[in-house]
């Protein structure tokens, strides 16, 4: 497309395919951050606080109103949005400020500062939450000034939408009818923006550095399949590739499965869901199952552990809209940048490395437990035989403490592998389990030694990354050794042309949203498993992401 247009403006990465073309809209301005104003006097003071606590419960309440109408990945950023406006930490912060005489305004501004320091300073998954809480106090300021709520603007008619950087409370209420593609500056290939677009299905570009040339209003072209971003391009030829986009689109939603490339060779396309509705929708496609079943939505933003009863109701939703196909179910993934209320987490210097995951069970194994229990009523209440999988694995000896809990409730164990240590030793771990299920947005972060969630960072942690595809090769062919399956649920697997790249490392699972299964689907079925292989092979030649699109692209053209 570029060397036919020639036009290109910006140049971002890219993490959802299509073409979109529209009019650039910009987001609506943000509260002016005044820092300076007169003291409160001691007599306005507690009326102030209370003015704080109210707006912080009203942009609260109104979050956990959308996450109540959302699904899947939208529902759990806007539920985790929801708990930071109400993090203790925070309002106790901005409270003794204007205890102190200091205005709401400037006190939520004080605040977010004080801990966007703290989270900057820890680093790691961490860092996502600085974005966060920045549109949390903005939103805030504005129901405290009585301005009308920033964010996204609704466009009368369809338009590539750019910004910074994109909180979850704009992302997750987007409308793909008005909003046909996503931009961003800042932003890597796992942030929620990117999450967010590939479970609406629309074209989405981060990391595109230089995107503030260009202002709203001005049409442009984008191409999530290149990551390039063309302002005022040839009217007459942009609608035709949007036309061969749509085409392309129509074909891919004939896709009806199994998966399995041109020649007969099976590779399952499943889906990751997050909660009963999210399933009943991945349902309706032609996903042969559920590959990565989140179960995180429960915990969170709870001050109690859910009952054993409350976990099983809400699992055996996600098993009864997939009876009769494979559901695996990952325990717990909290810690890091989505803390348990009730798990007693210390500060940590570096939460991304440190108690995530299985660890908790490790220093509570009651949680886990009853998670199992809570699993094992769900599979009989549902006549269902789940396989269940351990996030943030590190070493042998771990997986087998996690299978033995699991198969001692007749369940089938198997472990995801995140951290290049699980990988290395691939071997090791499956003389313990049943399968591996390859998170490749962890393994891209640990391998590369790079902030996922960090802009300035976001080729280091694409997972075309020559280096994090060597750990899934190995890690796929000692599956092939001992005769088990080795799945792909992080965001590599909703890329087409990854997807048939991981075909050919061995993979024989790719798990993604909802919205990119028949994509994938499409995809794969449409080359031989020769011309994954070729692919493969030329990919782990290569030395950068760049390279390595290339090189697949060529071997299966």
């Amino acid at each position: 497309m570029t060397e036919q247009l020639n036009r290109i403006t910006v140049h971002g990465t890219p993490v959802v395919p299509g073409i979109a073309y529209g009019p650039a809209i910009w987001p609506s301005s943000r509260p002016e951050l005044v820092t300076d104003a007169p003291a409160l006097d001691e007599a306005d003071r507690e009326a102030a606080v209370d003015a704080f606590v109210a707006a912080a419960k009203a942009v609260e309440n109104r979050l956990l109103g959308r996450a109540a109408e959302a699904t899947g990945a939208a529902a759990e950023v806007l539920q985790a949005n929801a708990a930071m406006a109400a993090d203790r930490g925070w309002i106790g912060a901005a409270k003794k400020s204007i205890a102190g005489g200091v205005p709401p305004v400037q006190a939520a501004i004080a605040a977010t500062e004080q801990f966007v320091v703290l989270f900057t300073k820890v680093g790691g998954l961490m860092a996502e939450r600085v974005t966060d809480l920045e549109d949390i106090r903005d939103r805030v300021i504005a129901e405290l000034s009585g301005l009308p709520e920033p964010g996204v603007p609704m466009p009368e008619t369809p338009s590539v939408l750019c910004a910074d950087d994109l909180a979850p409370a704009d992302t997750a209420g987007l409308d793909a009818t008005k909003i046909i593609g996503l931009v961003t500056i800042y932003g890597g290939p796992t942030s929620h923006t990117a999450i967010i677009a590939r479970q609406l299905g629309i074209p989405c570009i981060v990391a595109a550095k230089e995107l503030e040339s260009i202002s709203a209003g001005i049409p442009i072209l984008i191409d999530g399949t290149t990551g390039d971003v063309i302002a005022e391009p040839d009217p007459g030829h942009a609608r035709e590739l949007v036309e061969q986009s749509r085409i392309d689109r129509e074909r891919v939603s004939t896709w009806t499965g199994p998966g399995q490339t041109a020649d007969g060779r099976p590779v399952d396309v499943l889906a990751n869901v997050q909660d009963g509705a999210g399933a009943r929708a991945a349902a309706s496609t032609a996903a042969g199952g559920i590959g990565l079943f989140r179960t995180e939505l429960c915990f969170l933003g709870r001050e109690t552990e859910p009952t054993v009863d409350e976990q099983a109701a809400i699992y055996a939703e996600v098993l009864e809209a997939f009876a009769g196909k494979k559901v695996i179910i990952r325990t717990l993934d909290a810690g890091s940048d989505k803390p348990l209320k009730f798990a007693n987490h210390q500060e940590e210097a570096n939460p991304a490395l440190g108690v995530r995951g299985v660890r908790i069970a490790w220093q509570d194994m009651g949680i886990l437990n009853r998670q199992l229990d809570a699993i094992a009523a769900a599979a009989a209440s549902t006549n269902s035989s789940p396989w269940v999988m351990a996030p943030m694995i590190a070493t042998p000896a771990e997986a087998k403490c996690f299978a033995d809990a699991v198969r001692a409730r007749d369940l089938v164990p198997g472990v995801m592998v995140e951290i290049p240590a699980a990988a290395l030793l691939a071997d090791q771990i499956l003389e313990h389990v049943e399968f591996l299920s390859i998170g490749t947005n962890d393994l891209a972060q640990y391998t590369m030694a790079a902030d996922r969630m960090s802009s300035e960072l976001a080729d280091l942690t694409d997972p075309w990354q020559p280096a994090v595809l060597a750990l899934v090769a190995r890690t796929a062919q000692a599956g092939q050794a001992a005769g088990k399956r080795v799945g792909v649920c992080g965001e590599a697997a909703a890329d087409p042309l990854l997807a048939c790249v991981l075909a050919g490392l061995g993979v024989s699972s790719l798990s993604c949203a909802a919205a990119s299964v028949a994509g994938v689907g499409a995809k794969v079925g449409s080359v031989t498993m020769a011309q994954c292989e070729a692919a493969a092979a030329a990919v782990l030649a290569t030395g950068d992401p760049v390279a390595a699109r290339k090189a697949a692209a060529d071997a299966i053209s």
